[in-house]
């Protein structure tokens, strides 16, 4: 069934509601004591794994408190499915996607590249979502009626800007060297070889950039549910693609995935990409 286009311009000013929850309690611990945690600490995993240090803070988790707090309060047959808090009803009619903070290490280091990711999916699809910076004052907000950046109490519509060839694009990735096995990792270099400028550590902000018309591509893999689904909608409603590397849609369980404003843009990368798409 669609989503009614009240609804969704009804659930469209919520998520603007749950972003400003969502600030308000991670401001206040930004580049202050935030109660720094290590996930990753007493796997024994390999120093060089990109699990061995998996940072958490009281902004991470206060966050999404906030967020879950206001669904059950405005929504309460809705589901949840949270990075910190797990899931709640993830087979619900409606339900929301939480990474509270996305690129947390980028957070303890003081830089505002991490960014609030929330999204929406109505029968399993998403439907509507969100990239917030709240110390920026920026909310990207995107659905099937259109993406669009809120900052500072002005409202744009944004677009995704032509890339014919990879050739003219300005690609990124997190972290290489820690996200990407040997196979994945020498497709990205192909890429990057191939690309007029990469760049490193965005996170999800990357995402943000390509539907703002200001980056290309964004390849990234491991990624679980929370660190993509806001950003469909939101690349959709600005024009561009999102698949995974075979060049397929994205499905709930993350993975491999790649961002592009063009699909010429793309279709030059998926050579390289597919032959480590798992």
């Amino acid at each position: 069934m669609t989503l009614a286009a009240d609804h969704l311009a009804q659930l469209d000013a919520f998520v603007i509601d749950l972003n400003r929850a969502s600030a308000a309690a991670i401001l206040p611990l930004f580049r202050a004591e935030h109660g720094l945690e290590d996930k990753g600490a007493g796997k024994n995993l390999p120093r060089d794994s990109h699990a061995a240090f998996d940072p958490v803070t009281q902004a991470d988790r206060g966050a999404e408190a906030a967020i879950r707090q206001l669904i059950a309060e405005r929504y309460p047959e809705h589901g949840v499915i949270g990075e910190e808090y797990g899931e709640d009803r993830p087979d619900a009619e409606f339900v929301w996607v939480l990474d509270p903070i996305d690129g947390t290490r980028a957070f303890i280091s003081g830089l505002p590249l991490w960014t609030t990711l929330i999204g929406l999916r109505h029968q399993g699809r998403p439907v509507l979502g969100s990239i917030g910076q709240p110390y920026t004052g920026e909310i990207f907000i995107g659905s099937a009626a259109g993406s669009r950046l809120l900052l500072r109490g002005s409202e744009q519509a944004i677009r995704v800007r032509e890339c014919p060839s990879l050739t003219d694009a300005i690609i990124a990735t997190t972290d290489p060297d820690a996200c990407f096995d040997g196979a994945e990792r020498g497709a990205w270099l192909q890429v990057r070889a191939a690309a007029k400028l990469a760049r490193l550590g965005c996170d999800a902000y990357a995402y943000a950039m390509v539907a703002l018309g200001k980056m290309d591509m964004v390849i990234e893999a491991g990624l679980k549910s929370w660190d993509i689904e806001a950003a469909i909608p939101l690349i959709e409603g600005a024009g561009g693609i999102v698949t995974d590397w075979r060049g397929q849609p994205i499905g709930q369980d993350g993975g491999q995935m790649a961002i592009a404003g063009d699909r010429r843009c793309l279709d030059e990368a998926l050579v390289a990409l597919r032959r480590s798409a798992k």
